[in-house]
């Protein structure tokens, strides 16, 4: 009997021991099967010593410094996301195209007529067609080319077609009131017009509004100055199409020795037809600071671009001098 209580404690105690050992070295296998290579399967056994201290001590501040290290990685990636945007090309500039012949509006806004019944940018060919239109009909009274709302007579019909448009949430005629504040040097009520209409998110009237304020925080009038600021408004107005806050950017980008980062600006705006970035082009060419290659591509998408905003229409009304028309309608 005692011999037979003796085996039995014996072997006891040897399965205890063999379950400690099994249990042991599955956990230290889990860790090595994390810190194995995963190629040839080899352990790196000083790292698994390290991270079994680490796991002993408090750990803050290596956390402290992983952390930071994600800030750092975050704002580098935020960076070039911003990148992206700020420079993908756009297809056309903020004035868009107009909306009877659908040909893109150039960039010299004297070529275009601003509807004030309807907020509309027409370009001088369709509004010397619908003149002529009239002429042939025998119409006494002229009318909107688009909207076809008779046109105002006077400076208080003009100012009650604006006023109606604003009620209504119109940001071309928002910001347009913006502008007149600024010119009229009521520049808080100038401010908030130009908020209003980027809140509302319109496209070509938010880039001019964004624009409008990048010269208010540049010249701190009814706002303090700003140089951050002014140049978030001016990338705004950039994303949005914005050839003159484009251009502007490249000039800011030349002043900070960033060169590289102003001949992209210059190359996107000259791409729309802007002459003053291909001017800047031709410029940074000169000093080595773009190929002859670019420059190149750069100049004959602006011709395209240049190209593209004419039509026999509109050559006619520069024959005939549609443009003092306009001015004066």
């Amino acid at each position: 009997v005692a011999l037979v209580v003796c085996w039995v404690i014996f072997h006891s105690a040897d399965i205890f021991l063999c379950t400690v050992a099994m249990r042991s070295e599955g956990e230290d296998g889990e860790i090595a099967d994390m810190m194995c290579c995963a190629s040839c399967g080899t352990a790196d056994v000083d790292n698994i010593i390290k991270l079994k201290e680490y796991n002993l001590l408090d750990g803050s501040a290596a956390s402290q410094k992983h952390t930071s290290q994600q800030e750092r990685d975050s704002e580098s990636r935020a960076a070039e996301i911003h990148d992206d945007i700020l420079f993908r090309q756009p297809e056309s500039s903020h004035l868009g195209e107009c909306p009877i012949c659908l040909l893109p509006l150039s960039l010299d806004t004297k070529h275009a007529m601003m509807q004030s019944c309807c907020s509309k940018l027409i370009c001088i060919g369709c509004y010397c067609a619908s003149i002529r239109y009239e002429v042939v009909k025998v119409i006494k009274r002229r009318s909107c080319p688009f909207c076809r709302q008779p046109e105002p007579e006077s400076a208080a019909e003009i100012e009650h077609y604006k006023m109606k448009r604003r009620k209504a949430n119109d940001p071309v005629a928002i910001q347009g009131a913006g502008k007149r504040c600024y010119h009229d040097g009521d520049y808080e009520r100038a401010f908030e017009y130009f908020s209003k209409a980027i809140a509302i998110e319109a496209g070509d009237a938010e880039a001019e509004a964004h624009y409008c304020l990048s010269f208010m925080y540049r010249d701190g009038k009814g706002i303090g100055r700003d140089a951050q600021k002014r140049v978030y408004h001016l990338e705004e107005a950039a994303i949005g199409g914005h050839t003159k806050a484009r251009h502007d950017l490249g000039v800011h980008e030349v002043f900070q020795g960033r060169i590289e980062r102003a001949a992209r600006h210059f190359i996107i705006s000259a791409n729309l037809g802007h002459d003053a970035s291909l001017k800047a082009l031709r410029e940074l060419r000169a000093a080595g600071g773009v190929s002859c290659e670019d420059f190149a591509t750069a100049f004959r998408a602006h011709q395209a671009a240049v190209n593209a905003t004419k039509s026999r229409q509109r050559a006619e009304a520069f024959a005939i001098g549609a443009i003092q028309i306009v001015g004066k309608s």
